[in-house]
């Protein structure tokens, strides 16, 4: 794929131009919607989509709605960017298995680097890097899989990155700080406890590998399958 293919979905025309101009200096195709049921039908009728971007008050399909929906067959990137930018706001974006929340008014050059960094670790141009087995749980970073004990599961591109920064660091205890900034990048200003959701999902994912992820009260969280 030499041009990625970006969607952002916005009923404001005014903000897709906006996001459209920034993302398209730096040579991504972008694709615009003005409806969340428009971004679907796009999104279902153009296999070569690599990213969306949702904002979250649409007509028709709401930008939760359209994530939720998504999330049933796809682990692509999602950004969220909306004016909704309280905390509860902003968990349901990730609950809703959004990889980012941006809130509204943002710096177009920040979330061009987020649209970057996503991009780089969702489709990864390096060949040959080897899947890596813990405990059961098989993670394969070039094709984007993980098993737990044979079999696949489905995680968000989020929830890989998370399961994927545990297991390179087996048995180290984790501050939510210390993932955040690791996990997320850049600088993330939302609460710590958006970690708490992803891992409640992840754990749930893992199923009878899930306990494998350990709370440490006060402080985060370890990765450890031999406790």
């Amino acid at each position: 794929m030499d041009s990625y293919k970006v969607l952002i979905a916005d009923d404001e025309s005014r903000m897709r131009k906006l996001v459209h101009d920034f993302l398209a200096r730096k040579g991504y195709i972008v694709l615009e919607a003005g409806d969340g049921q428009e971004a679907l039908d796009m999104f279902y009728s153009d296999k070569d989509i690599a990213l969306l971007i949702l904002d979250v008050m649409m007509p028709k399909v709401n930008g939760y709605d359209v994530c939720r929906e998504i999330r049933q067959t796809s682990d692509i990137p999602v950004i969220i960017l909306t004016a909704k930018g309280e905390e509860d706001d902003e968990l349901t974006g990730f609950d809703c298995g959004a990889d980012e929340y941006i809130s509204k008014p943002f710096s177009p050059r920040i979330l061009t680097a987020r649209v970057d960094a996503l991009l780089r670790r969702s489709y990864p141009d390096e060949a040959g890097s080897k899947p890596v087995t813990i405990g059961g749980i098989t993670l394969d970073k070039t094709a984007h899989r993980v098993s737990v004990q044979g079999q696949e599961v489905e995680l968000s591109f989020k929830e890989f990155e998370l399961l994927e920064y545990f297991m390179k660091n087996n048995g180290v205890a984790l501050s939510r700080e210390k993932i955040l900034n690791n996990v997320w990048n850049y600088d993330y200003y939302g609460d710590a406890r958006t970690i708490d959701t992803h891992v409640k999902k992840l754990r749930h994912k893992l199923g009878p590998c899930g306990d494998y992820i350990q709370t440490i009260w006060g402080m985060g969280y370890k990765f450890s399958p031999t406790a």
